[in-house]
């Protein structure tokens, strides 16, 4: 069983197979168009090869064709040009007018002018990705293997924008480590998040792990142990609670609480006899994007496990920006994500 074969290899390399293979099933369903903003890189290209294998998405690479092509052959890849994905070359597209002028009418009220426009359209990728989303020439995007996280991000908040019926957008990283399956909420964009920012970081975040077939576990961290200080970070994390569980009463989750005390149930047990937190926690919510961004970091680092993301959450469509260091089992891993996303989106209008 040649296809059975494949599958175990897959598992065994990627280490999250177990976790991420429901998702590569669920987007060869109804493949659909992912454009990626660096698609000259090395590790876009790889991970792209693999995905078209996959038969996961129709992939839509923005570059340079002459690269591509240079690129595609140096690497040893097999992608064909116009048959296995479309080009989006930057420098020769008949949609360069139609996509300055929309990004002109999305930002004059900002300080852009014409001009500025224009050169922007002509140069930043992550600007030409959003706005194939923005007019549905693709479902969804990905970028961010060349340059830092805020170097996008403003710009996919303003061509994409949020979902009218959330007030707050954020990130989720995903970990796959040898005890299990975490996330952690929010490494990325919420610096100091109040109550109710954390409510919503809280809610969004355990919709988009349903959607890997895993049921959240929410625990809110602090230094404090279910009010054993008073200070301003302790309250807002207490002060989360009962809004969370307002708005999603069948969500497990408990706080504020140290991040030991929501991982091991025997050191919650004495502190707080009855909690609606069962076993471990496997969705952390740090109080600041500092604690976050730490955490995430520092058990990538040192763990060896397999991370996932950072994921956006609560755009209103699907579009992820990917770290510097990803790899091409990372880019590979967030391309099913996208993908999926993008099934729900288009579909159900029901995004992460």
């Amino acid at each position: 069983d040649f296809e059975a074969y494949r599958q175990k290899l897959a598992d065994l390399v990627y280490r999250s197979g177990n976790v991420m293979r429901p998702m590569f099933d669920r987007a060869k369903q109804n493949r659909k168009r992912v454009v990626f903003a660096e698609g000259e890189s090395s590790r876009v290209l790889r991970a792209v090869q693999s995905a078209v294998d996959e038969q996961m998405i129709h992939p839509i690479l923005i570059g340079r064709r002459s690269v591509l092509e240079r690129r595609i052959g140096q690497l040893g890849l097999r992608l064909k040009i116009d048959e296995e994905f479309e080009v989006c070359d930057p420098e020769h597209d008949e949609r360069y007018r139609d996509y300055w002028e929309l990004y002109h009418s999305i930002t004059k009220r900002s300080g852009v002018s014409i001009n500025e426009a224009r050169t922007t359209v002509r140069t930043n990728n992550t600007v030409i990705a959003a706005l194939m989303v923005h007019r549905g020439e693709a479902d969804a995007m990905l970028c961010g293997v060349q340059s830092k996280f805020d170097d996008h991000f403003p710009h996919i908040t303003k061509i994409i924008g949020k979902r009218d019926d959330i007030d707050t957008i954020a990130s989720m990283g995903m970990l796959v480590l040898p005890q299990g399956t975490y996330f952690i909420s929010d490494p990325y964009v919420n610096p100091g998040p109040s109550a109710e920012d954390i409510a919503a970081i809280t809610l969004l975040s355990a919709r988009a792990i349903r959607h890997f077939g895993i049921e959240p576990k929410a625990a809110l961290l602090s230094h404090s142990n279910f009010g054993s200080s008073d200070a301003p970070t302790a309250v807002k994390m207490r002060n989360a609670l009962p809004i969370i569980q307002a708005k999603d009463p069948g969500l497990e989750v408990e706080g504020e609480m140290h991040a030991d005390a929501a991982l091991r149930e025997e050191l919650r047990a004495p502190l707080m006899r009855e909690t609606n937190l069962h076993g471990s926690a496997n969705l952390l919510i740090m109080p600041s994007m500092d604690a976050a961004n730490i955490t995430f970091n520092s058990l990538r680092a040192l763990s060896g496990g397999v991370s996932v993301g950072p994921m956006l959450l609560g755009l209103k469509h699907p579009a992820h920006i990917l770290q510097e260091t990803v790899s091409t089992r990372g880019v590979l891993n967030m391309i099913a994500v996208t993908a999926v996303e993008a099934q729900t989106v288009r579909e159900q209008h029901l995004p992460l």
